[in-house]
């Protein structure tokens, strides 16, 4: 009987100190401010960046090439940026892939030709993928353990706070301004993410145990690979919308695009509330499918698209699987990663997000161009199937090997 009531204590009292453990640190709130301006910069560039290769004179198929491209970039450069993060330390790698994204954006007003722009955005996608990677392995640093799930999701909120009022934003200016005009707005936000970003106290790099070990130089996070390809399906959806959806609903006459990205936003950020909380509780199973089936009915709507309330039912539906299923898997993709590899880790997570955009806004580009509009929101609800399809076949080989160890 004393044992367990000493046992039940022990169990209270760690209860306790998991929820007493500070997430609103200095330094957290000075990363999640940094993520919000960089990404509003971002978020403003996201609608309006397609407007500006058809302002040049360009197609479906090279809005496709410009966007996809900016990904790519971003994906290739990712490995350097986690091994960077290792040895060269978070504080370097951070402010050099904001300094390169502030030169990059602030000189796409000067782009007189489609070829220059495609060239500014390789580099704006290598400033992106330092920096966006730099970012949450910082944000890993700075949460604790017990609390991850939770912490990753008011992280997310920074950038959903962004998404927010970017995309409209920049839909509004660029209503009111020149392109050149709106791009130094953008530029200017990164600066005050820079400066920002130069406040935070970073956490030291953590060492390998075995010194003496060489670590071979490698692009990925092994550990990290099963929730990052889940990522990828999910996130060929975004390049759809990132990339035609604003055409999209010009060619249908179909006003409130602006509401569109405000609504998706709005749910995204409800999903921070509660889904990172549910994750540290019950896990990724808890989350995952329930999310990834409202991407699935969003993007049959979108398909269809009738009219503006169907747009902005299917915005709120897909921020809210959306908003769910992400946090779920960056969360789920660095816990198992060594203290050494939670950069590399992270690295691996958004490459992969970045391999989704890209391929989906080229891909679309040239099915969009073949089949319509609506074709390429029916294709990305088959690449969120394949996802579930692929996290059952992930869960069942978990629980089969899980099952030989314990026996």
């Amino acid at each position: 009987m004393k044992g367990d009531i000493k046992l039940n204590s022990n169990t209270e009292g760690l209860q306790l100190m998991k929820s007493t453990e500070k997430i609103w640190t200095r330094d957290f709130i000075l990363i999640c401010l940094a993520n919000f301006f960089i990404f509003l910069g971002f978020q403003m560039t996201l609608p309006t960046i397609p407007l500006f290769v058809e302002h040049l004179g360009g197609n479906d198929q090279l809005i496709g090439l410009v966007v996809g491209i900016f990904t790519f970039s971003a994906l290739l450069l990712r490995p350097f940026a986690g091994h960077a993060l290792e040895s060269k330390g978070r504080r370097f790698v951070y402010l050099f892939g904001l300094t390169i994204f502030v030169l990059s954006v602030g000189s796409f007003g000067f782009a007189m030709s489609i070829m220059f722009l495609f060239a500014l955005r390789i580099i704006q996608g290598v400033g992106w993928g330092f920096s966006t990677t730099a970012s949450g392995t910082i944000a890993t640093d700075l949460i604790p353990a017990t609390r991850r799930g939770e912490g990753m999701g008011y992280y997310g909120l920074s950038g959903n706070l962004a998404l927010a009022f970017g995309p409209s934003l920049g839909l509004a200016l660029a209503g009111v301004l020149t392109f050149k005009q709106l791009f130094f707005i953008c530029a200017g936000l990164g600066i005050a993410a820079l400066l920002l970003s130069s406040k935070i106290r970073y956490k030291k790099v953590e060492k390998s145990e075995s010194a003496s070990v060489t670590v071979k130089w490698d692009f990925y996070e092994k550990t990290a690979l099963s929730p990052s390809l889940l990522l990828f399906f999910i996130t060929v959806t975004f390049g759809g919308i990132a990339s035609f959806l604003p055409l999209y609903t010009e060619q249908k006459g179909i006003a409130g695009i602006q509401w569109y990205f405000l609504i998706y936003a709005l749910a995204l950020m409800l999903t921070r509330t509660f889904a990172g909380k549910l994750y540290d509780k019950r896990g990724h199973q808890a989350v995952f499918i329930p999310g990834a089936l409202l991407i699935i009915v969003a993007m049959v709507l979108l398909a269809w698209l009738p009219n503006s309330s169907i747009l902005f039912v299917a915005a709120f539906l897909y921020g809210f699987g959306f908003g769910s299923v992400q946090p779920a898997l960056q969360a789920w993709s660095i816990e198992k990663a060594p203290k050494n590899r939670k950069g590399m880790a992270n690295a691996t997570f958004f490459s992969f997000f970045d391999l989704g955009v890209g391929v989906g806004a080229m891909a679309f580009g040239q099915i969009g161009h073949l089949f319509g509009y609506g074709s390429i929101y029916k294709t990305a609800a088959i690449s969120v199937i394949i996802s579930i399809i692929l996290y059952i076949v992930i869960l069942r080989k978990e629980k089969s090997s899980s099952s030989r160890i314990n026996a």
